[in-house]
């Protein structure tokens, strides 16, 4: 999400590293914080039971039920802030994909729906879906979707490593780890939730679909190599 923050940044060369090192290792030692705290107090099995609630019970015991309760608020803060950062990065994106002929032009700056029609599309179809899917399903398919957009970046990035002056051995070693765990990931999931891959899968078909029939009623829908 950080860097669809870069064209609003004063110094993005030297900000915009800064952010990421930061915010990726505060994000790090806070996860490493809640493992040690939660497996702490709570048992493999327990954490396992009690499932999407393990972190709110581990703080049970220490602050009785007004831990439990702080847990549920710092959950709900944090399910806000993340859902924020989403809507925020996904009305860049939209806006930049309508401009290069990617998308449709209703979700770019010229549509009826105002400057902003792709962050007001796409919270509307997220309302659709949060209140038809299951938690768990959304949120196991949206996992899904996220690594499978970074192998693709990974992809570009391996491909323009000349370009870019990456390190290729961190590019290829960044592919490889998030395929393995896609492939533990997908595994996982079709043993205890195979509807879950069914939808993953039909979201993955929707999408072709849609690219396909976009395509077709727009002939200029893809610049050319020139305008690349």
């Amino acid at each position: 999400m950080i860097t669809f923050t870069a064209g609003d940044l004063k110094n993005p060369r030297r900000d915009l590293p800064r952010a990421m090192a930061f915010s990726l290792g505060i994000t790090a030692l806070v996860y490493v914080l809640i493992a040690i705290g939660v497996f702490g107090t709570l048992t493999v099995t327990e954490v396992i039971g009690y499932g999407e609630t393990a972190i709110a019970e581990a703080a049970r015991p220490s602050l009785g039920d007004a831990g439990f309760t702080i847990m549920a608020v710092a959950a709900l803060l944090a399910t806000a802030g993340c859902t924020n950062a989403t809507l925020y990065a996904s009305d860049n994106l939209t806006g930049m994909l309508a401009e290069q002929r990617f998308f449709p032009a209703f979700f770019g700056a010229g549509s009826r729906l105002g400057r902003h029609a792709g962050l007001l599309i796409t919270t509307a179809l997220v309302l659709v879906i949060a209140n038809l899917g299951t938690l768990g399903a959304i949120a196991s398919v949206g996992s899904a979707v996220s690594m499978m957009v970074f192998v693709l970046v990974g992809a570009a990035g391996w491909r323009r490593r000349h370009d870019t002056g990456s390190n290729p051995a961190i590019v290829l070693a960044s592919i490889v780890v998030i395929l393995v765990v896609l492939g533990f990931f997908l595994a996982d999931t079709l043993e205890n939730a195979p509807e879950t891959v069914g939808a993953m899968v039909g979201v993955g078909l929707l999408a072709i679909v849609l690219d396909a029939v976009f395509r077709r009623t727009s002939p200029q829908a893809r610049p050319t190599p020139k305008e690349t």
